[in-house]
């Protein structure tokens, strides 16, 4: 199987993960719960791993990195501490469900702040016309269905002119367009462990700018356990129950791996998967690409249409020639509305640290024997 599906899950991960998700299993109990070696074990895995994503996302305290289940949980927990029903709330025009659907069932007042796919200066303009008066703002900082990077740092320097909160959703951006949480200033961020972090499904990280964040769930942390109301600190206020200790030992191989390899690296990699790939399908008049001229606006995602087949039928066919990618609206119709996709969406092919040039070239391949 050609794997080209990264930007749902990273299918592909360094064999250190999946070593240190069984080894945690065999070796590690619960964090904070004990002092014998199984817990002490787990709780070494579990602070190695909140400061190696410090280190990562330029978080100068790492108490201040809080395990999540998914993006999606940590996105909710955001929103639900900043915004209450008939606030008004900035998005941009890429916005996942995971930030649209959760806003939608508080009842706040959503603006969004629409640009055209590939220019950053139409978005920064749209969201200083929607900033005064806002209780919020929320931006993801890469489009999962386009791969456009937004310009997370001009909007963020807007968000602290206006004195709005912001929470960023690094979901596609982590782990290969760098982040630098204490320099954005932005209330929240947002990501999961199982895709560009090439973490186990189940794991996610909120990266907080302080204490004042409303839990989702309330319940044992291991500490002021004579409470009732949940600590006022991080990370203890946000992690009530039992941490997903294989999870996290395993999002920590994976961190390490990318710290060893390096964001920019990654990237780097991706892009130039992107620009092969593109290359060998642009002589085909009917595929249309969604590609920006300005390759640093692009991260390793590429969507495309295929004239005269639907989307779904297209992934079908490529599955049956062992290309795995998705179709569709991606969980992410506003970015389609935006781009004008809504009606048709699109195929998505995204790519990895693991893929080759000569996966991505068979992919065209079979791109072109479907259209035949």
């Amino acid at each position: 199987m050609i794997y080209l599906d990264s930007a749902a899950t990273s299918f592909q991960k360094p064999a250190a993960v999946r070593y240190a998700v069984c080894e945690a299993m065999g070796t590690m109990s619960s964090p904070g719960r004990g002092g014998y070696e199984s817990a002490m074990l787990a709780a070494e895995a579990v602070l190695d791993c909140r400061t190696a994503l410090a280190d990562l996302f330029c978080v100068k305290d790492p108490e201040r990195v809080v395990f999540t289940s998914s993006a999606t949980h940590g996105l909710n927990a955001a929103i639900r501490s900043l915004v209450r029903p008939g606030d008004p709330v900035v998005i941009s025009g890429y916005e996942h469900n995971a930030v649209w659907r959760p806003l939608w069932g508080i009842g706040a007042d959503i603006r969004v702040a629409a640009s055209p796919l590939f220019e950053p200066e139409a978005a920064v303009e749209a969201f200083r016309r929607m900033l005064p008066g806002a209780k919020a703002a929320v931006c993801t900082q890469v489009s999962n269905v386009f791969g456009y990077i937004l310009p997370i740092r001009e909007i963020a320097a807007l968000c602290r002119e206006e004195g709005v909160p912001l929470i960023v959703d690094a979901s596609q951006g982590a782990g290969s367009v760098g982040l630098d949480f204490d320099g954005l200033g932005c209330a929240f961020a947002a990501m999961p462990g199982h895709k560009g972090l090439l973490g186990p499904q189940g794991t996610g990280v909120l990266l907080c700018r302080d204490s004042r964040v409303e839990p989702l769930l309330y319940g044992g942390t291991g500490s002021m356990s004579r409470e009732a109301a949940m600590p006022d600190f991080l990370p203890d206020r946000m992690e009530a129950g039992t941490h997903n200790v294989p999870g996290i030992a395993g999002l920590l191989a994976g961190v390490r791996w990318l710290q060893m390899r390096t964001c920019p690296a990654v990237l780097y990699h991706e892009r130039a998967l992107l620009a092969a790939f593109s290359a060998a399908l642009a002589d085909d008049s009917r595929v249309r690409q969604f590609r920006a001229k300005d390759p640093s606006q692009q991260a390793g995602v590429l969507s495309v249409q295929l004239r005269g087949l639907d989307c779904e039928e297209a992934a079908a066919r490529l599955a049956e020639r062992g290309v795995a990618v998705r179709a569709g609206l991606h969980c992410a119709p506003l970015a389609h509305r935006t781009a004008g996709t809504l009606e048709e969406g699109t195929v998505r092919f995204s790519f990895s640290p693991f893929n080759t040039e000569r996966e991505v070239l068979l992919a065209a391949r079979a791109v072109k024997d479907i259209l035949k």
